[in-house]
């Protein structure tokens, strides 16, 4: 029997308004109740208003009003959440930006989004102004007091903004990674970002009291969506500046966490680590995310006594689309009550179960779905067809109706939790000297995800060394960009139309230089 379009895991009220009216009640019912933690600081919801105010206030005086872009390089920190609130109640448009970017990647994003300001960290000043991008007006924050300073933004007047932005007013836009072209910028509405809370709420079962650990990047809607739940639920958030696999529980059990999140091979790469007292000494009750192999599943919850949620979605469709709270190893489960989810075959007609197509997603909630890319109205006509999203994923169902998800279908890798791009990648190392030509593949990872392997045919009579051409990728590309494997080829099998043949090529990892054993 083939799954029928609609597919509901959970019931409840789906309160699919805006969030900066919900934070400026709870901000002056509830002023001392705890939002966050950080470095064993609390962050509570008036001190939140009035810094996330005052900072309004000046961007106010600096001519940013409702719908105004603003880009974000900021890492987490109460600074980061500050300017999140501010933008987002001052009806501003937020365009976070990976601190990582660098070089013509980050240059496309800043000349893409045309902001009318970028807030930064001081230290990557450099790296912006090497991108090649226009220059725009900026504030930094840990400066030297040369540039204008994000730390007396946080301190100074607060601003009152007559009415809160509607559900429908644009959040943010969220640069994706490309698969054939450049990043494309994802509008994200108000709308999409509660929707986006309501799902982690759901899929990590949270309760008054609970604690979140939150680790990832909040310039990813991984981390994003989380700054959302307080709203939702008596949660508190235990921010910590980035992942560690080594200090990873130690920082949940310090912080007394209830719940963490893990995309890529974070699981695996916990069970790498030694047993150690803290593998069952913290509160950790749930962990909820994606890319969680069959293989990993069970190993894990026997080990640290964490119940492993799966959950699968994109920006596009407000982060999460299907929640696994049945316990299906291997599936990233049903559909959330704002979404119907097929799998189509080729020829579009519905896939049985076990049979594979492409994960289609239609909103049940007006405004579920992003409305388009910023500036790009190609892509958007590809992404959304007949009033569905058309994911560019791999998808089947199981005989009980729970997705499974088998990767893209496109050009891309999934790579430490980011979406990296063949285009991107190969387009900067088409340009050093002594490349003729290359390509990319994804070639599976010890962690789980897969690893990237770089093949480059030299040009003639030029001589290349895997470790100097690395060397040379990592400065401008970002980290999770740059190959592990390099390979080196005299020529590549070809399509009738001049394309590189790439499922031709070797995913052995053992016929090609290694970047992690030459360390």
């Amino acid at each position: 029997m083939t799954p029928s379009l609609r597919r509901k895991s959970v019931s409840m009220q789906v309160t699919p308004d805006g969030f900066v009216a919900r934070f400026a009640q709870l901000a002056v019912a509830e002023p001392d109740r705890p939002f966050a933690r950080w470095g064993g600081s609390t962050i509570r919801f008036g001190t939140l208003d009035g810094q996330s105010a005052a900072v309004a206030a000046h961007l106010h005086d600096l001519g940013i009003s409702a719908g105004s872009r603003v880009v974000v390089m900021l890492r987490n920190g109460p600074a980061a959440l500050a300017v999140i609130w501010a933008l987002a109640r001052a009806g501003a448009v937020w365009v976070p930006v990976n601190v990582q970017q660098r070089g013509e990647g980050l240059g496309y994003i800043l000349d893409h989004a045309e902001p009318a300001l970028i807030i930064t960290e001081a230290d990557l000043l450099p790296v912006i102004r090497a991108s090649g991008a226009a220059p725009r007006p900026t504030v930094v924050h840990g400066g030297d007091g040369t540039e204008r300073e994000l730390e007396a933004m946080l301190a100074g007047r607060r601003h009152q903004f007559p009415r809160p932005p509607s559900a429908e007013d644009v959040c943010g836009i969220m640069y994706t990674s490309g698969t054939t072209g450049p990043p494309k910028g994802v509008v994200v509405t108000h709308r999409m970002m509660r929707l986006a809370g309501e799902a982690v709420a759901l899929v990590s079962d949270v309760r008054d009291g609970d604690v979140m650990l939150l680790w990832e990047p909040l310039y990813h809607i991984g981390g994003a969506q989380v700054i959302l739940v307080p709203l939702l639920s008596h949660v508190t958030l235990a921010m910590v500046p980035r992942f560690s696999a080594s200090r990873f529980w130690t920082a949940a059990a310090e912080s007394g966490a209830t719940h963490m999140h893990h995309l890529g091979g974070i699981l695996q790469m916990l069970l790498k680590q030694p047993a150690a007292p803290h593998d069952r000494g913290h509160r950790v009750r749930i962990t909820w995310g994606g890319g969680c192999t069959s293989e990993t599943w069970r190993e894990f919850e026997r080990r640290f006594g964490v119940q492993i949620r799966e959950c699968y979605g994109m920006t596009e469709a407000a982060s999460i689309t299907t929640i696994n709270d049945r316990g299906v190893v291997g599936a990233v489960g049903q559909p959330v009550p704002w979404f119907d989810v097929s799998v189509q075959r080729v020829d579009g007609a519905a896939a049985g179960p076990g049979e594979r197509g492409e994960i289609v997603v239609r909103s049940r909630t007006q405004g579920a779905l992003f409305p388009g890319y910023f500036c790009n109205p190609a892509a958007t006509a590809r992404a959304l067809r007949g009033n569905a999203l058309h994911t560019g994923d791999l998808g089947s169902w199981d005989n009980d109706g729970n997705l499974l998800f088998h990767g893209r279908l496109t050009d891309s890798v999934r790579c430490r939790g980011e979406n990296v791009s063949a285009w991107e990648v190969e387009r900067v190392a088409a340009t050093h000297p002594a490349v003729e030509e290359c390509a990319m593949i994804g070639v599976p990872s010890e962690l789980g995800e897969q690893d990237i392997k770089l093949f480059i045919r030299p040009r003639a009579e030029a001589t290349i060394a895997e470790q100097a051409l690395a060397d040379w990728l990592a400065a401008r590309l970002a980290p999770y960009q740059c190959p592990r494997y390099i390979a080196l080829v005299a020529a590549f099998e070809r399509t009738a139309s001049e394309r590189i043949m790439k499922h031709r090529l070797s995913t052995r990892r053992d016929d090609c230089w290694d970047r992690q054993a030459a360390r």
